[in-house]
Order: C-alpha cells, then structure tokens, then sequence
C-alpha cells in the first residue's frame, strides 16, 4: 500500500540511480545525513575547567576537576552532529567503565554521571557531571560513533577527578573558605619540633601542585598492597578518603612495602640523607618516582610529604606536632620507664616519650563509624607499631580520642596514649632487677603544647584542647578511666592485647622530702660549652644529705641515647628547708663528635636520700643553631631573574669545612640548586648570591639549608610575592 501524496516507488528508484550516475548531489540536508562522521579536533577547555574547579594552581595542562561539580569540553566534527550518529562517551579507570549515550540536545539528567549537550555549527559542547562520591583518580575518555556499519572510537585524553571540599556532600566539604584555602591550596607552612621548654620551626615547602606530584601521588596509591592484593577492590573504594588516607599512611613509609621514605633513627645516616637536610615533599617524591625508596627520614618528614598528597588530592590536611609524645607499645596506657641507678634507661624500656612527634590531620567525614566522629582525623606513616599487619596509622578520629572511644576504627589507643597516657619510672638496682622500685607516677607530663601552623601566618596555635580536656581536670581523669576500662574488659582490648592494671602500676610512688629541677639556658649555640644547674630543695625540717648521680648523653628527638657524654656522682648536703644549686658544665670539645643534627642532650639525675627516698630530674637541652639570612633588593617577577643574597656567620671556635648550600622553593626553583661554599674561618661572614627565575606568580618562600663539617642543616627561609609583572 502506498501512502496518499507520495511518489512510485519506481519513480524514486529510477530517480536515485540516475542522480548517482550524474554525480548530481542531494540537498543540503540529504547530503549530511549520507556524509560520514569524522572527529576533527578536540577542545579540553582546560583553562576555564581549571579555574571554575580551582585546579589553575597545578602545574599541568592536563583537564583536573573536582568531583561532583559541572565540567565542559567542546569536540568539533566535520559536519553537526545528530542523535542518530550514536553518540557514546565512555569515561574509565581501571575496571570501572561509564558509558554515557548522547543525545543531541540533550539537557542534564540529574543522574550521578551524566552528560548534556549543546550544538553549535558543527561544535558540540558536552557538560559532563560526576558524583559527589566518584572514585578519584585518572580516568581515559572515548567518544564512539556510528558512520554507516561501523563504529569508531576516538580517544578525547584524561581526565582527572580529584576530591572536592568545595561541595557540599562531598565527604571532604569544609565550609571555611579561609581553611580551605590554608589547608587545601597553601604549599608553604612550618612544622614545630623541640621540646616543652625549647620550641622550634621548621619551614616546609609540601608543593602539592607542582609538576607530576599529581602523577606521582596516583603512582602511589597503585602501587600499595592493597592495590595489589585486590586492584578492583581498592579502586572501588578510592571515593571514600577514610580509605585513601589509610594507603597513603601506610606507602610515605617502607615497612611494608616500596614505599617512598626510609625510616632512620640511629644518628648514622651514611648512604642517604640526613632527615634535617630535608625542606620539603617534592623532591623525595620525584626521587622516588624515579629510584624509588629515599633515605632517609623522620616524623616531620614524613608528615610533610604525606600532606603534601592528601592536599594534590583534595584532601584538607595539616601537619600537628605533639610534644612529650608517648609511644606505649603495650596499648595499656600507661608508660613505664626503667632507669639505672645512674640515670641511664635500661634496656627493659620499651615504651618512650619523645620529645616530639609530628603526624598529619585530615578532615573529612566518618560514614564507617558514625557523624559524631567527623571532622579532623590522626593520620600517621611514621612506622611506629603495625596496625592490622601494615606499619600505617589512622584515620583515627581526634574527638574519638578526646572522649576516650578507643573502641572505635582506627587506632586510637595508641593515638591516645601519644596525648594522655599516665608515666610511671622506676628504678632498677644494678645488684638486684628484680627490686626495681616506683619513683614517680605523673599524669599531666604527655601531650603538651599539641601545635599546629595559623592560618594565613606561621603562628603557633595550640590544639591541645581538640585531643584531650584540660589536664588534672576531673573530666579528663573520667574519660582517661573510662578509656582503660575499655581497653581491659572488652573483646577489642583483648585483642590489643590489653592486660589487667597491676597495683603497682595505679599506687601512687612514695613522695622523697626534697625536690629537684634543671635550669638551663635556651640561646646556648652549638660550639659553644653548655652549662646547666641542677637546683634541689630540702622540704623537711631535718638535715639530709643526697647522693645525686648525673648522666648526660647526645639523643636523637625520640630522646634515644647516640651517646653518653658526661657522667657524675657526688654527694650534696641540704640542712632544712634548704635550696642548692649543682652546676654542671660540658665542654664543647666533649660533646662536638656526639652530638646529632637535632642538636639535642639529654640529662638525667637520680638523686637518692639516707631513707631511700628517689627522685629522678630529667630535661632536654637544645643548641641553637646560627642564624642564615636571606635578602633581595628586588621585586619578584614572573618568569624574570631575581638576585638572592645568602649570609652566613661561622660562629664555631674553629674553621668549617665542606660547606654546602642548598636552595629549593615551589614556584621559584624548579630543580633544586646546590651551591658549594669555601671553607669559613672562625668568625668569618659568608655572603652566597643565586639567582633564580620565579615560574609562578602569587606568595611563595625561598628555603635553604646550610651544612658544613660541623654544623647540621642550619635552615633559612625568604616569602616572596611574585608579581604577573
């Protein structure tokens, strides 16, 4: 039957082909429809993606956008498009495939990954969508087609999808644009160290955005255990950061696996690095992209490089320092501390308090354990103790372990004791170990000063309160109870390997009649003689005559012993209610070959009454290092030559030889300059000139590093605004 208007059916056929032999064309229409589908060219619009989403910071022409927010690329054919051409983008990474049909036009689905189209001339505009829970990572994008019969595939490049803290819904959304800014976009900060009486800080360049840390960072996560047990597990669960972070925790350090950073804590770091040589993430990490492991490194340095790629990732992350930080290997929360009867640790110590300790905060939210726990969590690569057969640590929730929930995933004895666990020392008799007694039990000496960078300043600021409520408080004792009563009753402290409370561990340690202090000086430099006093104090109304035995020794910051460098035992008489002063005093000559590039002794006196009565005074002493300034008369410009100014001042006794200097700073130095200065007499001033070429516009900071034959790792640093021009 044929339709009423139309022509024979013959007449269109015989039409048809006779159009073909005369090379007579169709109209325009007609023509396009019989035209194959050819892709032309391919448009990322990188820059306006990078921008909308923030990503204009890296250094990378590569289209990097934030999840669950709106992206565009433009893609131009050699004829319009239409819906009948099959249009499909596929979006994948690893197993996980997306295929998105295209429709032309079509508007926005609403569906977790969408796509919608515009068309203009023979340019076609798809705005893509992506969940706010995408699994992060780089994804390959291919646009097929149909032409006729067949089909063709054209790949449209990379995509990368990164967290998005600027969306809410996003586990990782932080709503303080200030914050997002410090601990997201900022690749400058400073890290604390020292101890209690003596506070320090260390510039740190994380830069998290310049060339292939990206890359790297990605290289990172593929190459963990996790990955490799189970690829299509652990790729399915890189849209949750709880995971992420763990991984990441767990690969800055080698324990396990080939991670990026060699732990080294004995003071001897010959065939690698001295950790203090280090000033920032991103030369470890593009050392080992390209040899992998790197030697060697300590807490801050493993801290600063695993928030350098929490940040590459979109992660708010920020470096905290914990000083009297207690390691309690035994979970119990209490750290018990064996000293001989000359002040020396015994062997039988296993659990420590070092002088600081540094891990990473990363804020995101906890589906695993529950909302109340969101917000900033403990990560930790520092291989201390093993965490479900992995050195890692974390994420650990901060207000978990403020109300004592060490219950909860993950890790959070340890990280609570490293805040608030009690200490009990003891002395061990030489002629009897098994007659140690109970010299002191203190619970207000660990987690003190718990400090982190300011915002927009590098100001300390102490987050003390976050981990713990104000010490010797009755809350505080309550929560520190309601924590050992979980760790010894429940099936989770069994497992721990948690034990029954002694009481010998809980009864307080018999008070002695006198007291006892060091004091000391804090501008005391290296090269010069340290002196320090031991001041005790009689509070009875009798005579009573001490015998003290002094050790001092050259430690490394977990306040193991390298070395000991003086030792002392003498008599002092106290008549009643009287205070003495012992003085003490360390050649420089006896400590300049025992001292560690933290610049750290150690000293320790038992002093001990006619009745028995102990007491032990302990402090750690830190030499200053001499100062390096850093100065330019000049105003900083993009991509122009900037002359820098390097002064240094041999303070030492003696000449310095081997001197080197080394110069780095995301956006000011693309590799890292080293500069080899002449031996430096006694009192002689340095003056070293670099000049660098800035290749990022915006607030930056020049660091550099000192090191000669007798000085460590002497730190300087320069901000430095560079203008577009």
């Amino acid at each position: 039957m044929r339709l009423e208007n139309s022509p024979p059916r013959d007449v269109l056929i015989v039409g048809s082909l006779e159009m073909f032999k005369q090379k007579i064309h169709y109209p325009t229409k007609a023509s396009l429809f019989y035209q194959a589908l050819t892709l032309e060219s391919t448009n990322l619009q990188q820059s306006t993606n990078a921008t909308a989403h923030r990503t204009s910071v890296f250094m990378s022409e590569k289209l990097i956008v934030r999840r669950g927010q709106p992206f565009s690329i433009g893609v131009t054919f050699n004829r319009p498009a239409q819906t009948s051409d099959n249009l499909k983008l596929n979006i994948s990474t690893g197993s996980i495939n997306i295929d998105l049909p295209i429709t032309i036009p079509s508007p926005n689905s609403g569906a977790p990954w969408s796509v919608s189209s515009t068309q203009k001339s023979n340019t076609l505009t798809l705005t893509l969508n992506s969940p706010l829970n995408a699994v992060i990572g780089c994804y390959t994008m291919t646009l097929s087609f149909s032409s006729g019969w067949s089909t063709t595939s054209k790949s449209l490049g990379n995509l990368y999808v990164l967290f998005n803290p600027w969306a809410k819904g996003d586990a990782v959304y932080m709503e303080d644009e200030a914050e997002k800014n410090e601990y997201v976009m900022n690749e400058t900060g400073v890290i604390f160290y020292g101890s209690t009486t003596t506070l320090g800080a260390r510039p740190w360049d994380f830069g998290q955005f310049e060339e292939d840390i990206l890359d790297i960072t990605l290289k990172i996560l593929d190459s963990s255990i996790d990955h490799r047990r189970d690829p299509k597990k652990d790729l399915n669960l890189r849209l949750d950061p709880v995971h992420v972070g763990r991984v990441l925790s767990a690969m800055i350090n080698t324990q396990n696996d080939n991670g990026v950073i060699v732990g080294n804590w004995s003071g001897d770091y010959l065939g690698g690095e001295r950790p203090t040589k280090w000033n920032g993430s991103t030369d470890i990490l593009r050392q080992w992209m390209k040899n992998g492991p790197v030697q060697f490194g300590q807490c801050w340095v493993f801290a600063g490089v695993l928030c350098t790629v929490l940040r590459c990732l979109g992660i708010p992350a920020r470096v905290i320092t914990n000083f009297a930080s207690a390691h309690d290997t035994d979970e119990n929360l209490i750290v018990d501390r064996f000293f001989d009867e000359d002040g020396a640790e015994s062997e039988e110590t296993s659990d420590s308090i070092w002088n600081f300790h540094v891990w990473v905060e990363a804020w995101f939210a906890r589906n695993d354990i529950g909302s109340a726990y969101d917000g900033w969590q403990v990560l930790d690569s520092t291989p201390q103790e093993s965490s479900e057969g992995l050195y890692r640590l974390g994420p650990c929730s901060v207000k978990a372990i403020k109300e004592g929930d060490v219950d909860l995933d993950y890790d959070v004895p340890f990280v609570f004791s490293e805040v608030n666990a009690d200490i009990v020392d003891w002395v061990v008799p030489s002629d009897d170990p098994e007659k140690k007694k109970k010299i002191s039990s203190n619970f207000r000496s660990v987690g003190r000063l718990t400090s982190t960078k300011a915002i927009n300043s590098d100001a300390r600021v102490d987050v003390t309160s976050n981990y713990k409520y104000a010490e010797g408080s009755t809350k505080e004792r309550e929560i520190f109870q309601k924590a050992r009563m979980k760790l010894a009753s429940t099936a989770f402290g069994m497992r721990r390997g948690a034990v029954a409370f002694s009481a010998a561990e809980t009864e307080p340690a018999v008070k002695p009649n006198f007291t006892g202090s060091f004091t000391f000086s804090s501008d005391i430099q290296v090269g010069q003689d340290v002196t320090f006093s031991l001041n005790l104090k009689n509070t009875s109304a009798d005579d009573v005559t001490l015998q003290v035995r002094l050790t001092a020794s050259a430690i490394v910051y977990t306040n193991a012993t390298v070395m000991d460098i003086l030792t002392n035992a003498q008599p002092v008489r106290l008549g009643p209610n009287q205070e003495n002063i012992v003085p003490y005093t360390i050649p420089y000559a006896e400590y300049e070959n025992a001292i560690t590039a933290d610049n750290m002794i150690k000293a320790v006196a038992v002093c001990e009454d006619e009745k028995g009565g102990k007491l032990l005074v302990e402090s750690v002493i830190i030499l200053k290092n001499p100062p390096i300034l850093l100065k330019t008369t000049e105003k900083a410009k993009l991509n122009k030559p900037l002359s820098v100014e390097i002064i240094f001042t041999n303070t030492m006794p003696e000449d310095v030889t081997n001197c080197v200097l080394t110069v780095e700073g995301s956006g000011l130095v693309k590799e890292q300059i080293t500069i080899e200065v002449p031996e430096l007499n006694k009192n002689q001033r340095s003056v070293s000139k670099v000049d660098i070429v800035p290749y990022r516009t915006g607030k930056r900071c020049l660091l550099v590093d000192f090191s000669s034959d007798k000085f460590s790792d002497v730190k300087g640093s320069l901000p430095i605004n560079v203008a577009s021009t």
